[in-house]
């Protein structure tokens, strides 16, 4: 896919992907026109990018972090970095707390509908008939 494709369907502008790949994170293939063609994975590699980015990771980091991305078992560190590894595990501890914060919330959202659902059924129900009193 073209650019202006991959900056629409992952919702960056596509100087950012120029960018992302001065940086080493994406790799378009070349055509023999010289466009920049894009594969379809690369969309939710840019937004998976974005959200490092979004968190503070520096484009170094997320471009040794991309094997993981890609779920690669042979993951090699060169040089590993203590500071690293406490910025690390404190994102992932923060990302941790935003996932169980935001699943509340989609759990409460989910009840609510629930309950709106039950309030519309009601409403559209005729009233409920009398029982005849019998007597004996």
């Amino acid at each position: 896919m073209r650019i202006g494709e991959l900056a629409k369907r992952a919702q960056v502008p596509p100087r950012m992907l120029r960018y992302y790949e001065e940086q080493g994170l994406i790799a378009p293939r070349r055509l023999d026109n010289g466009y920049r063609d894009y594969d379809e994975y690369l969309v939710d590699r840019v937004r998976q990018i974005r959200g490092l980015l979004d968190a503070g990771l520096p484009t170094r980091i997320i471009r040794d972090l991309l094997p993981c991305i890609d779920h690669t078992e042979d993951i090699v560190v060169a040089d590993p970095d203590s500071e690293l590894r406490a910025l690390l595990e404190r994102e992932r501890d923060r990302m941790t707390e935003k996932i169980e914060c935001l699943t509340r919330n989609r759990d409460a959202i989910s009840r609510y509908i629930e309950a709106l659902g039950r309030a519309e059924d009601r409403a559209s129900d005729p009233a409920p008939k009398e029982s005849p009193v019998t007597s004996h």
